[in-house]
């Protein structure tokens, strides 16, 4: 039934648990999966001008994260017995859900498997999961708030980007 199964991943528990299930339904209906990360490049507004190379700088700390990322999911998917495709796409502009959207329509996908961090209570979405879910022309399956791998402390959205991101983008006082 599904044959082609998209999954974003971008590091979070709510990723990860996602991905497990999508590995699970691929094994049980002998599908593929394709393993989208995206590197969403930051409006510099600061109150002054960046000049083009601390831009670049930090697209390129960005990507080196996100490859990070897809090798760690690839990784978990290859000891379970399959062998992902694997794409990670950089935007400037529009949402990760715009994205997401437009992959599932170019390979084209059965199903979009995506993790949730719930907000707000249990019926809330975040914004680009709540765009996916009004514009998918297919299935959506959401998994909310897994814990990661064994014996990993579970930490929030917030905290994982602010580790992410202290590890891999060097910032610089009084530019």
């Amino acid at each position: 039934m599904y044959s082609r199964i998209l999954v974003p991943v971008d590091g979070s528990e709510a990723s990860f648990g996602a991905l497990n299930e999508a590995v699970q339904l691929a094994k049980q209906q002998g599908g593929e999966l394709r393993l989208l990360h995206i590197v969403k490049a930051p409006m510099l507004d600061y109150g002054f001008s960046a000049d083009d190379s601390s831009r670049q700088d930090i697209i390129a700390a960005l990507s080196k994260i996100g490859k990070s990322i897809l090798a760690n999911a690839n990784a978990t998917v290859r000891e379970q017995g399959l062998a992902p495709e694997c794409l990670l796409i950089e935007s400037v502009a529009g949402s990760a859900a715009a994205v997401i959207l437009a992959q599932a329509r170019q390979w084209p996908a059965d199903l979009i498997v995506m993790g949730s961090h719930p907000r707000g209570g249990p019926r809330a979405v975040g914004s680009d999961t709540a765009e996916v879910l009004s514009g998918s022309p297919i299935p959506v399956l959401l998994v909310r708030g897994i814990a990661g791998p064994a014996g990993q402390a579970a930490r929030s959205p917030a905290e994982h980007r602010a580790l992410d991101y202290a590890s891999a983008v060097p910032l610089t006082a009084g530019v």
